[in-house]
């Protein structure tokens, strides 16, 4: 086989609704892609198809969102070079795999996927669109056309990868075996609050930092920032448990000993909101500083980001050419193996 020597892959993407990356994006996905990009061969899906199931109007900004989002990877360290990054539209033939594996699923199914329902409550949408309940079959797709191992998921999404295995173990037993059966890969990170102290951080809530924010839009978005509602005094013992400042020294600020002395002291009442603030703000700026720097530089180099994209996608185009050859092959699908002969019928 052609991938039996070659290192463990991960699929793992976005949907690029948004053109920035905030800071709960970076610790929930980002950090733990560069990371992982030494380990295993990893393709890095910018999902604009997905986007349809739940969007259909102000389609023009997508292209600027991906290009924004582009430059966000290369600037928090993922590297082009290792990672294969494709934009999903430009690799029509994942389509025809998803069509075949829609032969292997019902329709109740699909519809037992716990997030289907989610979605159209929380979008209050009437009922889903053929789009989105056959979301979960594009999805895995997506992985098992490059024959991913691992996909970095949350826990919600771990019905999806159960679903990608189900198809992939059908396909295998009814045809052939050709695919993988992939493990969700589930981060042990918590989860970073908005600024606001609400439970999730997010671009339409108004409670986020930007990787892209500048120092000055930092200050001010943390000097705002919710802390203990109950301390109204420096000298009132405060509380550090769950207190979303002290959540953000602990994930970005790089001084340790500073946020140990912080917190002993945040607990006595012997510190003030205001300086707590002050030195998260310098940690902060520490943190983005670097991720400024590169993100600028990028987008300096004019077609980097075509670029990037014309040569992920053509890769990712190939694998899926293959992989979709051999779905054929194992399912009796020979005829006409040369496409171009069709032709001849016309």
């Amino acid at each position: 086989m052609r991938d039996s020597h070659r290192r463990k892959r991960i699929l793992t993407g976005d949907r690029p609704t948004s053109d920035a990356f905030h800071l709960g994006n970076y610790v929930g996905t980002l950090a733990n892609r560069v990371r992982l990009q030494d380990e295993y061969e990893t393709f890095l899906l910018l999902a604009d198809l997905h986007l349809l199931t739940t969007r259909t109007s102000d389609l023009e900004e997508v292209g600027h969102n991906i290009h924004e989002l582009v430059l966000d990877y290369l600037s928090v360290g993922i590297d082009h070079e290792k990672t294969t990054i494709y934009l999903q539209s430009l690799v029509p033939e994942v389509l025809e795999l998803a069509w075949i594996f829609m032969s292997l699923v019902s329709v109740p199914r699909a519809q037992r996927i716990p997030t289907l329902k989610e979605v159209v409550r929380d979008l209050k949408l009437d009922t889903a669109s053929m789009a989105l309940l056959s979301y979960p079959v594009l999805q895995a797709a997506d992985i098992l056309m490059v024959k991913g191992n691992l996909v970095p998921v949350g826990k919600d999404q771990l019905s999806h990868i159960e679903l990608t295995r189900e198809i992939a173990r059908r396909f295998n037993d009814t045809f052939a075996p050709v695919f993988p059966a992939p493990e969700g890969l589930v981060g042990n990170v918590p989860t970073l609050p908005g600024t606001d102290g609400k439970a999730k951080m997010g671009k339409s809530l108004g409670n986020a930092i930007f990787l892209r924010d500048d120092a000055e839009t930092v200050k001010r978005k943390v000097m705002s920032m919710y802390t203990d509602p109950k301390r109204i005094r420096a000298d009132i013992p405060g509380r550090v448990q769950g207190n979303p400042v002290f959540i953000y020294h602990d994930a970005f600020n790089d001084d340790k000993a500073e946020v140990e002395d912080l917190k002993a002291r945040y607990h006595k009442g012997k510190v003030g909101d205001v300086e707590v603030k002050q030195k998260l703000i310098a940690g902060l700026n520490r943190f983005l500083e670097p991720i400024r720097e590169r993100r600028a530089r990028f987008a300096a180099e004019k077609g980097l980001v075509e670029e990037i994209l014309s040569r992920g996608t053509a890769r990712a185009r190939q694998e899926c050419l293959q992989t979709l050859s051999e779905a054929r092959d194992a399912m009796g699908l020979t005829y006409f193996r040369d496409r171009e002969a069709i032709q001849v019928l016309k």
